[in-house]
């Protein structure tokens, strides 16, 4: 780490009394304060005052009840705090004197101050506290509401607090409360005991508090962070004992042992969907379900019955987008406003005034994709028939409980790494209210760090992570889900996320009611912000994450086919996009540099299909053997990072950018016709289908789903969200996306919204769905598709068409089981002995010699056989040759039946 300057007067040409609204110094262990600043020949003392009095003046601070002098300590600080906090390793230690009762000082406004020798401050600054917090305050014990068998008892951490209280009131709003009850302190724990009838009620916590954001000792109203339910418009917390009977639907206690098989975390495939998304615009739905829980139950629906033909091909588990308690969607659906969809339809495909129209209202309707956390541990209400009482905790259960019965576990996304509030005023604000500072992570002046997008969260302290591995739990427990997404996982620590894993896989159903081994845990290692390079302590991100057994989404394989990445230029191509063989009018340099960029993305597809492990080996672009982790993709990182399948997340599109359609229809040129981009479309599908680790899907992916090309729809309302499950429409050509995030590409997106040919009608989506199907069933056709290790990928699955004289636009792959001809190798499949996946995205038929490949008996899959892609059915195979012959834009699947 590079060594931060010492500095004494840099601050100094301000206002001294400014400098205590910075926390510039740290207090990380009860023996040592932290601070970069050299103070010379003078000293350093500390100040707190309990009321907040503390000023800056040339002679020092005043306004003090304390202050101490501390040591000027030359050591280094002690290797623990290093660890712990190794952006500060750089800074000066200074001793704080054994006899300080430093316990006492932390409910206290505390700063410090650089005294010179002849008397004069010339430095001041206030402190960051969750070091000495986590040494003095650890917890394990209960926390939140805790219902016994005559008692409700009230749990709060609150080491900082000079008082609590909770008020507690008879309804859901309104009404003055009818009891406030004291919280008694101990070891920075407050609770109090009250009776069982309580049970029903709510309750608002009263918290007085020093708050660094305001300077003062303020009175802080918040929810509780451990709610497990609330009010409608999210100020009070529901007390609610999820173990009540009258909260379990029917059969809920022996859902663990209804759950869809799962054999293996290997035979994972997942499909991403917003729950609003799923039924919002759905007519075959009752009105009252639309948008919300209920409507998973509802089984004669046109999205049940797409779902149910996706989990009878295959398909083993759904994630929900946010469904904890969000902010910027009212759980009231009164108060919503909605844009007139006639007068929407009405308008051209090309035109501005729809999107006019939904930005007007989108802060005041019901969409948003929810990754603004207010409360982690809470069902949203908005998507409950009744956001107030206890209905949205029964309605998610019946959600889960729906799917589940239709062969579909189901998979929360969750967001630790940000909160949507901070502070102590603002409604949405919790737990910054409750122990300030302590929760969010905090830049070298003090001030939240925002990288994530807002008030980003410190799980490295110790009661961080310790709510969020009681959130998981209570999910887990409470609402038997089957897996974990974490958003922006790379923004937690590393030894969080193990943790995390080893104690939801560790559940059993005799114990807790749910198997905890079929609990999958993946999410986003992205590296950047202030975590970037372990800078706050080892992080989960994809490099740190190998051997852990937790998957994290590959951008490798996405970026390699789509082209440019999500923040690259918007025509730049990739392998399915057309470089190189159907150039568009973006400038990819010379046909040479054109072809070496589609011959090292064809490498970059090749190890993200190999479960983008970092150790397997396979021939390169230029005919070298190379690993996985030597391959390296065009910012110089490495391309394998994976130890294990299961740590690979391999897709091609998700909820954030543009579908998987609409991308290919802005980089595709644009002569080509909507039956060719629908080829691509498939193609594109079939390498995330038919790839090694675990396959992730974009809802509607399988629709060719257009969001009339939105980069960002996470506001856009329904309107430029919309599923169809009757697949007359996939929603393209619906006006301009939103002006915010899309205005900069109007000019590339207008004339390709007005082109009627870029529309597709009721066949291509009929016919996209048949393709998905069809991967999904190839996919569970065969466990060699699914591979469990590292050593099976490396010995069974070989890349053909390689090194510098390759077929450009080809990849062939494949995959070997024991039989009598590779006698080194277990038997897997008892039905296919090879397998030879090809991919030909050229535009043009291809016919490819392997003298590998010659004298066996392969076929065209039996699924590809029987499918209505008339396209695919004229891939052939000459046995003595070993030649096969693909038609363009086609991916085709051989087998080799086993000889019983």
């Amino acid at each position: 780490m590079v060594q931060q300057p010492l500095t004494m007067d840099i601050h100094l040409q301000g206002d001294l009394q400014e400098n205590l609204s910075y926390s510039r110094a740290y207090w990380p262990t009860k023996d040592a304060i932290a601070w970069n600043i050299d103070i010379g020949d003078g000293s350093c003392y500390l100040y707190a005052s309990k009321t907040a009095a503390l000023s800056v003046t040339d002679a020092g601070i005043q306004g003090y009840d304390v202050k101490i002098k501390l040591g000027n300590d030359h050591d280094r600080l002690p290797a623990e705090v290093i660890e712990k906090f190794p952006h500060i390793r750089d800074y000066r230690a200074f001793k704080v004197p054994a006899t300080v009762d430093a316990k006492s000082l932390l409910m206290c406004q505390l700063a410090v101050a650089a005294i010179s020798s002849d008397g004069v401050c010339t430095n001041a600054t206030g402190l960051q506290l969750p070091g000495v917090i986590d040494e003095f305050y650890s917890y394990d014990g209960p926390l939140g509401a805790i219902f016994s068998g005559d008692a409700i008892s009230l749990y709060l951490w609150a080491p900082t607090a000079q008082a609590v209280s909770a008020s507690l009131y008879k309804n859901s709003s309104g009404g003055e409360s009818f009891e406030t009850v004291p919280l008694k302190e101990l070891n920075g724990l407050w609770s109090v005991s009250g009776p069982r009838s309580w049970e029903g009620c709510y309750y608002v916590y009263e918290v007085d508090v020093y708050h660094h954001s305001t300077l003062k000792i303020e009175k802080c109203f918040a929810n509780d962070p451990y709610a497990r339910g609330i009010n409608a418009d999210g100020s009070r917390t529901l007390l609610v004992d999820l173990n009540s009977e009258s909260l379990k639907p029917d059969g809920w206690d022996n859902l663990a042992n209804e759950k869809p098989v799962l054999p293996s975390l290997s035979d994972i495939s997942i499909y991403e969907l917003h729950i609003r998304d799923f039924s919002a615009n759905d007519p075959t739905m009752d009105p009252n379900v639309r948008g919300g829980y209920l409507a998973f139950a509802v089984q004669d629906s046109a999205g049940t019955r797409h779902l149910k033909k996706l989990s009878a091909a295959g398909l083993t588990h759904v994630h929900l987008l946010p469904s904890f308690h969000f902010a910027e969607v009212d759980d009231n659906k009164a108060k919503w406003k909605l844009a007139d969809p006639k007068i929407l339809e009405s308008l051209p495909p090309d035109s501005e005034e729809q999107q006019v129209q939904i930005t007007a209202i989108r802060d005041e309707d019901g969409y948003n994709w929810g990754y603004n956390p207010v409360l982690w541990g809470t069902p949203k209400g908005s998507y409950a028939t009744n956001p107030d009482g206890p209905c949205r905790i029964i309605e998610f259960r019946k959600m889960v409980q729906a799917l589940n019965g239709i062969g579909l576990r189901v998979v929360l996304d969750v967001v630790y790494n940000h909160l949507s509030s901070s502070g102590p005023l603002y409604q949405d604000s919790v737990l910054d209210k409750i122990v300030p500072g302590y929760y969010l992570r905090r830049d070298a002046d003090g001030s939240i760090e925002n990288s994530t997008c807002m008030n980003d969260t410190a799980s490295e302290h110790y009661m961080v992570e310790r709510l969020i591995l009681d959130d998981l739990l209570s999910w887990a427990i409470n609402y038997k889900v089957d897996g974990f997404r974490f958003d922006l996982m790379g923004h937690i620590m590393k030894h969080t996320m193990v943790k995390a894993t080893s104690m939801l896989q560790g559940l059993s159903k005799a114990r807790d009611g749910i198997e905890g081994s079929s609990i999958y845990v993946y999410g986003e290692g992205w590296d950047f912000g202030e975590v970037a390079k372990n800078a706050r302590g080892v992080n989960a991100s994809q490099l740190n994450l190998g051997g852990t057994g937790i998957g994290s989404f590959n951008d490798r394989i996405r970026d390699a086919m789509i082209g440019g990445g999500p923040f690259g230029p918007p025509l730049q191509q990739g392998f399915v996009t057309g470089l190189a063989l159907e150039p568009n009018d973006h400038d990819h340099g010379s046909k040479a540099n054109a072809d070496r960029m589609l011959a090292l993305s064809k490498d970059h597809i090749q190890v993200g299909m190999a479960a983008n492990l970092r150790d397997y080996v396979l021939t390169n672009c230029d005919g070298k053997q190379v690993r996985g982790c030597e391959v390296y993709s065009f910012d110089g990182s490495p391309v394998g990072y994976a130890m294990q399948p299961i740590e690979t997340v391999n897709y091609v599109s998700a909820h954030d950018n543009q579908t998987l359609f609409d991308i290919i229809s802005l980089k595709t040129p644009i002569d080509m016709t909507v039956d060719e981009r629908c080829r691509m479309n498939h193609i594109a599908t079939s390498i995330i289908a038919l790839s090694q680790g675990m396959p992730f899907f974009h809802a509607g992916d399988e629709m060719l789903r257009s969001k009339s090309l939105d980069r960002d729809s996470y506001n856009s309302s329904d309107w430029f969200n919309r599923l169809d499950f009757s697949y007359n429409s996939n929603n393209w050509g619906v006006g301009l996306p939103p002006k915010d995030h899309n205005e900069n590409n109007w000019p590339l997106f207008k004339p390709r919204l007005a082109n009627p040919s870029y529309k597709p009608d009721k066949s291509h989506i009929v016919a996209a769905v048949e393709n998905f199907t069809n991967l999904l069933q190839i996919r569970y056709s065969s466990p060699l598709l699914r591979l469990r290790t590292m050593k099976d990928v490396q010995d069974r699955v070989r890349f053909h068409n390689n090194g510098p004289s390759w077929i450009p636009g080809v990849i062939v792959m494949s995959i070997e089981d024991g039989h009598a001809g590779a006698p080194g190798l277990s038997q897997l499949d008892p039905k296919f002995q090879y397998i030879i996946v090809i991919i030909n995205i050229r535009p043009s038929e291809v016919s490819l010699a392997d003298p590998v490949l010659r004298a066996k008996s392969l076929q065209l899959h039996p699924v590809q056989l029987v499918s209505n892609d008339i396209i695919v059915k004229e891939s052939k195979y000459e046995p003595s040759s070993g030649c096969f012959t693909i038609p363009p834009k086609t991916t085709a699947v051989f087998v080799e039946p086993r000889h019983n």
